[in-house]
């Protein structure tokens, strides 16, 4: 599928619905987005509170907010790996 799509002032795009739907991107997810042999990527990240108790411990769950904030830093601690390649 190739769709055309505009650029805004901002700098922001429409991901078409079809593409939305097939690569799993729903409102208020985030995306990792690199440029790869001069393409931008833009990649669905999975949200680990989806995962929340499919994994048996006796470990003290995780709030929500500590969840993100350590997700949030993993993401960016691999994003940096991808672009300092």
């Amino acid at each position: 599928m190739t769709y055309t799509v505009s650029i805004t002032s901002q700098g922001q795009i429409n991901i078409p619905a079809k593409i939305r739907q097939e690569l799993g991107f729903s409102k208020r997810k985030k995306a990792l987005v690199s440029v790869e042999n001069g393409k931008m990527v833009i990649e669905p990240v999975k949200d680990f509170i989806e995962l929340r108790g499919s994994i048996k411990t006796n470990k003290k769950a995780l709030s929500g907010a500590e969840i993100h904030k350590q997700f949030a830093s993993s993401v960016a601690v691999e994003y940096a790996k991808k672009i300092n390649k």
